[in-house]
C-alpha cells in the first residue's frame, strides 16, 4: 500500500472539501446551460423570424403586383390619350369610328385595371398591418431571449469567477500536499469522481455506506500512515480521531 502521514491524510478531506466545491459549480453551470427556457426562447424566437419573412414577402409580392397594375394603367392611359388626340385631329369617319371604338374598348380596360389597383391597395394594406404585428411580434421574441441570455450570462459569469477563486485556492493548497499522496489523490479523483472522503463511525462518507466488519478489521490493521481506500465508492478514505 502506497503510504502519507495521518496527519497529511487529513489535508486531503480539505482538498476533497473544495474539489466538491469545484464540482458543484460545475453542475450549476451545466445546468444554466441547459436552462428548460432556453429551447422555447429559441423556437419562439425561430418562429416569429419566419412569419416576420413570410409577411415581409408578401408585402413584397403585393407591392410588385401593385406596380404591375399601374404600369398597364398607365400604358393604357397612354394609348387613351394617343387616340383622343388623333380623333381630335379629324380624319375619315371610317377611322374616326374605328378610334372611339378603341378608345371605348380601352376605357372599359382602365377601369377594370383601376378596380384591380384598389383591390391589391387594399390588400396591401391588410399585409402592411400584418407586416408590422409580425415586425413588433419579433422584437417582443427577441427582447425576451435577450433578456433570458442575459439572466444566465450574468450568473455564468458569478460562477465563472467564484470557480476562478475555488480553483486558485485549491491549488494554492495542493501545492503544500505531500506529491506522492498527492499523486494517489488525483489518479483516485479521476477514476472515481471522489478522491478522499472521511471515514467516521464505521461508515465511508465517500459512499454513505457502513463497512464490514472485514473490511473494518483489514482497516484497523493497516498502519497510521498507510492509504486505505473505501470498498464501494474506490476513494481514498481518511481515518478521523472517531473513524471505529
Amino acid at each position: 500500500m502506497p503510504k502519507a502521514p495521518a496527519a497529511e491524510q487529513l489535508r486531503l478531506l480539505d482538498l476533497a472539501a473544495l474539489d466538491a466545491k469545484l464540482h458543484s459549480l460545475d453542475v450549476r453551470r451545466r445546468a444554466l446551460e441547459s436552462d428548460p427556457r432556453l429551447g422555447p426562447a429559441k423556437t419562439a424566437l425561430e418562429q416569429a423570424a419566419e412569419a416576420a419573412r413570410s409577411a415581409d414577402a408578401l408585402v413584397a409580392g403585393a407591392e410588385a403586383e401593385l406596380a404591375a397594375v399601374e404600369a398597364k394603367v398607365a400604358e393604357v392611359s397612354t394609348r387613351i390619350a394617343r387616340d383622343e388626340s388623333r380623333l381630335y385631329a379629324g380624319g375619315l369617319s371610317k377611322d374616326l369610328e374605328a378610334l372611339q371604338k378603341d378608345i371605348a374598348g380601352l376605357s372599359a380596360r382602365q377601369s377594370d385595371l383601376e378596380d384591380t389597383e384598389l383591390e391589391v391597395l387594399e390588400k396591401l394594406d391588410e399585409l402592411r398591418a400584418a407586416q408590422g404585428e409580425a415586425a413588433e411580434a419579433l422584437g417582443h421574441a427577441q427582447a425576451s431571449s435577450q433578456d433570458l441570455r442575459d439572466e444566465l450570462d450574468e450568473q455564468l459569469g458569478a460562477i465563472a469567477q467564484e470557480r476562478s477563486a475555488v480553483a486558485q485556492q485549491r491549488s494554492d493548497f495542493a501545492s503544500g500536499i505531500d506529491a506522492g499522496l498527492l499523486d494517489v489523490y488525483e489518479k483516485t479523483l479521476a477514476k472515481r469522481g471522489v478522491g478522499a472522503a472521511r471515514l467516521f463511525h464505521g461508515t465511508s462518507e465517500g459512499s454513505g455506506m457502513a463497512l464490514s466488519p472485514g473490511d473494518l478489521a483489514a482497516i484497523r490493521s493497516a498502519a497510521e500512515d498507510e492509504i486505505v481506500f473505501c470498498p464501494d465508492s474506490g476513494c481514498i478514505l481518511v481515518r478521523s480521531p472517531e473513524w471505529s
